[in-house]
């Protein structure tokens, strides 16, 4: 699994990679996560979301604004999440802790998850997305 920065003239971009659809879609919670807030997130605090959608970039893009709005409203960091995808929908278990300034200050806004220019695609190794984080 992977997460790589690529160039962009005003968002975040990245590049996604991990062995499972899954994977890919909880590492991609770690890219958010990690830009927001750094690399200092822990916790055993649990939260359950489920998203549907009608395509597998939809289902990225809503799974991702989801945990967004998550981590915004309840002042939530996620860690780490697992993640459970049938067809178009998913259900995802997000452990982490509650926003502290001194451990998680610092980071970039992200404003929301775009449609332009995203993909999933597979790859020998498994699957790949780019994604760009609104900010």
């Amino acid at each position: 699994m992977s997460i790589e920065e690529l160039p962009h003239t005003a968002d975040i971009l990245v590049r996604v990679k991990a062995g499972s659809l899954e994977d890919l879609f909880a590492e991609s919670v770690r890219a958010l996560m990690g830009f927001m807030y750094g690399d200092r997130r822990e916790g055993t605090d649990a939260r359950v979301i489920r998203v549907s959608s009608e395509d597998l970039t939809g289902l990225l893009v809503g799974f991702l604004s989801e945990v967004l709005f998550v981590s915004e409203s309840e002042r939530f960091v996620v860690a780490d999440a697992t993640v459970s995808i049938t067809g178009t929908s998913l259900e995802a278990r997000l452990t982490g802790e509650k926003f502290s300034q001194e451990r998680h200050g610092g980071g970039v806004e992200v404003k929301g998850i775009s449609y332009s220019g995203l993909s999933i695609i597979k790859t020998d190794e498994g699957c790949q997305a780019d994604i760009l984080f609104d900010v």
